[in-house]
């Protein structure tokens, strides 16, 4: 029974009974036609396309699906509660992909292994090999090098579904009018971006986010792969402070201050908002906003949007994050839920979802040619995922204390001039505090 904490709760599904399932269908799922799943979504455009399919698969299979909707900054603090219950109340979660080493080291999901060796729950036409590689090793993978990237001692605890990439997007319009080159690299990219403001009264370079917190450091964590950086090099030793990292930094503030207006207090929300009001010629964030873009009752911009894969710096890194789906070890129901999770997964699940407008989880999706004639801008989403960087941030369970400190700090710089070797410094000294807290150089 769903708890009275639950906010908004979505029935998505056809009512069949058990008996009248099973008589006309058979197969896997016949066991569980009438078992009814509750399962935990965020409220994102992804998942509100979920809801348009999940009537589908209740057809398909007799399972019910109800859903607990939340915004995703609420959802973290509402699954860490219930998976920590001796019976939680989700069956299945979408999680954020920061959270997958916090529930995998509480072990609070289950490892998927067992499901995919029963004959009676896995699909052999399932196809793993056309998951998107990047989204599978940043989303899904946990116990491999690092802890938390693939290698021969990982293990899968989740599936993408509602993952992103970073792309550039820009105003075609503006581009051709003033005759200018799509920027492929770093040095083009921020030329433009405050070449823009001198060529268009009015208009910023590049809309980014950069509000204190997650968001400042998301950003500068953007171009920190590109350039080269990473937040550790060996032994779990910090290089956020290398010329890489400074570089990163040097180039978000150039971004910020070739930007729209208010660009330092931006959000993602209000960054896309600032292109799709016309108040920036060029946008880099998730694939996610492209239908936005494209909603004339939302942007000024429809019909002059073009795509572009993320710019190269020293290396082709585009972002790796959204969401993935889990089984809670708490949960009811495991394996009518992993039945759930692999029908969405599937080939099939997957292009009805993103017929519906959400973000495919497979190869095959962007290549598909009925969804690129209904979303022109899949193939080059298809395209930028080649250079998926599944390790453009590191996923440990100290990361949210030490995303907070790098979003604090590179607001200071954005906003008060704080000096960027001098900030990044610190980070690396607190950072470094804390790990050898939290046990990462005993072995050393």
């Amino acid at each position: 029974m769903l708890k009275s904490l639950m906010t908004t709760t979505i029935v998505g599904g056809l009512a069949l009974s058990s008996a009248a399932f099973a008589d006309g269908h058979g197969g896997p799922y016949a066991p569980y036609a009438g078992t009814t799943l509750i399962v935990n979504f965020p409220a994102h455009p992804h998942y509100n396309a979920v809801l348009e399919v999940l009537p589908q698969f209740t057809e398909e299979t007799g399972i019910e699906v109800e859903v607990d909707m939340l915004p995703y900054l609420d959802m973290r603090e509402r699954q860490t509660l219930e998976l920590s219950l001796d019976e939680g109340a989700y069956d299945l979660i979408a999680y954020v992909v920061f959270s997958k080493a916090d529930y995998v080291y509480a072990d609070q999901i289950y490892n998927l292994a067992p499901f995919f060796m029963n004959p009676r729950l896995a699909d052999p036409n399932y196809d793993a090999a056309d998951l998107i590689d990047g989204y599978v090793q940043n989303i899904g993978v946990a116990g491999g090098e690092r802890g938390y990237l693939p290698g021969p001692t990982g293990s899968l605890y989740g599936l993408p579904f509602g993952s992103e990439t970073s792309v550039l997007y820009y105003r075609t319009d503006v581009f051709e009018e003033h005759g200018l080159d799509v920027p492929e690299n770093y040095d083009q990219l921020l030329e433009l971006a405050c070449q823009i403001p001198e060529l268009e009264e009015g208009m910023g370079g590049v809309a980014s986010r950069a509000a204190s917190g997650h968001q400042a450091s998301h950003a500068f964590l953007l171009h920190l792969a590109p350039l080269g950086g990473r937040v550790f090099g060996e032994g779990w030793e910090p290089t956020i402070n290398s010329p890489e990292g400074v570089a990163a930094a040097e180039a978000l503030q150039t971004i910020v201050d070739c930007g729209p207006e208010g660009s330092s207090a931006f959000g993602p929300a209000e960054a896309a908002n600032a292109f799709a009001q016309g108040q920036a010629a060029m946008f880099i964030d998730s694939i996610a906003f492209a239908p936005t873009f494209e909603d004339e009752s939302r942007s000024t911009v429809a019909g002059n949007v073009g795509w572009a894969p993320h710019p190269v710096g020293t290396r082709a890194a585009s972002q790796t994050g959204g969401f993935g789906l889990a089984i809670p070890r708490n949960a009811a129901e495991p394996d009518a839920a992993f039945l759930l999770m692999q029908w969405l997964t599937s080939r099939e699940g997957d292009l009805a979802v993103a017929m519906a407008g959400g973000n495919p989880s497979r190869f095959s999706t962007y290549e598909n040619a009925e969804l690129n004639e209904r979303y022109p801008w899949s193939a080059t989403f298809g395209e930028a995922l080649a250079d998926a960087d599944p390790d453009w941030r590191p996923i440990i369970p100290p990361w949210g204390r030490i995303n907070a400190d790098i979003g604090t700090t590179m607001s200071q710089v954005l906003t008060e001039g704080l000096d960027i070797q001098e900030a990044l410094d610190g980070i690396a000294e607190r950072t470094r505090t804390l790990m050898e807290e939290e046990g990462y150089y005993v072995w050393q």
